[in-house]
């Protein structure tokens, strides 16, 4: 047993990293009485202390709570929901590997929204395009790379972050947006609005990390830990500037309110004081509070336990319905240029995805799962198979087209919801032809994002 206890891969893939970077392990691990003993008691108890110290430094490196022992990123295993109703381990790999070609890699005209754009120094360039409106977002760049580290697709992900930081990078330490990414451009590369919208700046740095730890980091901008621990230091220090953009002078600073230790919904100063619940990834926090800077491990712990309280705050008490903006107290925010934004919409969809992934992955709010109960529990009242888009809070529908991307969300609530009437939206899903048309770009991330965890395939990847 002495020996087999020192196999790093008897541990769930998610904590390796962390269990090495433990001094109180290491110093178990390299005892005389753990390694050479022939006693069996001995060795049982060498054993026992041994997990009791991995217990203790996963309960207090970063964590906001005990964690869950059913918690992916300790058990390093990963529910497939689409075998729990019934389909096959091959069925489900072809499916998502047509859906990922598809979208990637398929007709231009109708079914892909991964361009290929030529090359630079850094290598080949490729965009995510936006075909309804006509441009290149960040969430989408982001969301490509992010696809990409977890269905390894290496030359893709590269293609995407040398175009992201080529185009959408800010590196001038006088703008506004410095350290950031111009939420919207052109497929040429010219910014429609060069302020970032922080959900692409999260997914970037979660999907470098997993990049690091999937394929190694590499030289320059490729440097795949350096860069998203760049990133993280930015979106929780940058320093006010002011200075000039296309839009006029403004003046912008970090992505996290520093006390709320929630994320807003723009660094820009004049639209900070309110957030956007989709924005909110508590489950990366958690990452974060053990991969990123030293320094920021407690802020990122904390970010990821008021998140968690926001989404009681922010959620409907009888639908669990979001609003697409809110005030940090969680009531709903309309704003000047979208008046519908305290409504839920195509924004709130993707909220509830990232408190049933933080289940999944931490176990750490139970009352997570009472959110995913709540709103298929509405969404099940409406038709799961023809449920309309947009709703008021309060349920009333606003708009009654059905779509792929709300169909891929509420199949991710199952990930923690208890009722038997999660297995009816994980069908839904797979009855759901991967998204074409003028509206691919949005319904298809969506829909992709959704094939991956509800496959098991969106997984936690440490760091190297």
């Amino acid at each position: 047993m002495s020996n087999d206890i020192r196999r790093m891969s008897y541990f769930p893939a998610g904590v390796q990293q962390d269990i090495k970077s433990s001094q109180t392990w290491l110093e178990r691990l390299d005892s005389e009485r753990m390694n050479e003993s022939r006693n069996p008691g001995l060795r049982l108890q060498a054993a026992a202390v041994a997990l009791l110290a991995l217990s203790t430094w996963c309960s207090r490196a970063g964590g906001s709570g005990p964690v869950n022992e059913k918690g992916a990123f300790v058990t390093g295993e990963y529910r497939n929901l689409f075998v729990e109703t019934g389909h096959s381990p091959r069925e489900i790999s072809n499916r998502l590997q047509i859906a990922f070609r598809q979208l990637f890699h398929g007709d231009p005209r109708l079914q892909a929204v991964y361009f290929p754009a030529g090359a630079n120094a850094n290598g080949p360039l490729a965009f995510i395009h936006d075909i309804n409106s006509h441009d290149v977002r960040s969430e989408g760049m982001s969301y490509g790379m992010m696809l990409a580290v977890q269905l390894n697709h290496k030359s893709e992900f590269d293609a995407l972050w040398n175009w992201a930081k080529t185009h959408m990078y800010h590196a001038s330490s006088t703008h506004p947006a410095f350290g950031y990414f111009s939420w919207s451009l052109t497929t040429n590369g010219l910014p429609n609005d060069e302020m970032p919208a922080p959900d692409g700046e999260q997914y970037f740095a979660m999907s470098l990390y997993f990049a690091a730890g999937r394929w190694g980091s590499g030289t320059g901008i490729y440097d795949y830990r350096a860069e998203a621990a760049r990133l993280l230091a930015d979106m929780r220090h940058r320093e006010l500037i002011q200075g000039a953009t296309i839009k006029g002078a403004m003046v912008a600073g970090a992505i996290f309110e520093p006390n709320l230790k929630l994320v807003r919904f723009t660094p820009d100063t004049a639209n900070w004081n309110h957030t956007d619940p989709s924005y909110h990834l508590p489950a990366f926090y958690e990452l974060w509070a053990r991969w990123g800077p030293a320094a920021d491990h407690d802020f990122w712990e904390q970010a990821a336990k008021a998140s968690r309280e926001f989404f009681h705050r922010c959620t409907n008490p009888r639908t669990a319905l979001t609003p697409d903006y809110a005030n940090f107290d969680g009531t709903p925010w309309a704003a000047p240029w979208n008046p519908r934004a305290a409504d839920f919409q195509s924004d709130s969809w993707r909220t509830v995805m990232n408190w049933s992934v933080d289940w999944a992955w931490w176990g750490k709010d139970a009352a997570e799962r009472e959110l995913s109960d709540r709103l298929q529990g509405f969404f099940e009242g409406q038709g799961v198979s023809s449920c309309g888009s947009r709703f008021r809070l309060t349920g009333e529908p606003l708009r009654s087209e059905h779509s792929p991307g709300l169909v891929a969300m509420n199949a991710v609530a199952s990930l923690a919801a208890t009722q038997p009437r999660a297995r009816k939206f994980v069908e839904e899903l797979w009855n759901t032809p991967v998204p074409t048309g003028q509206l691919r770009y949005y319904n298809g991330m969506l829909y992709l994002l959704a094939w991956s965890h509800c496959s098991g395939e969106f997984r936690i990847w440490a760091p190297r």
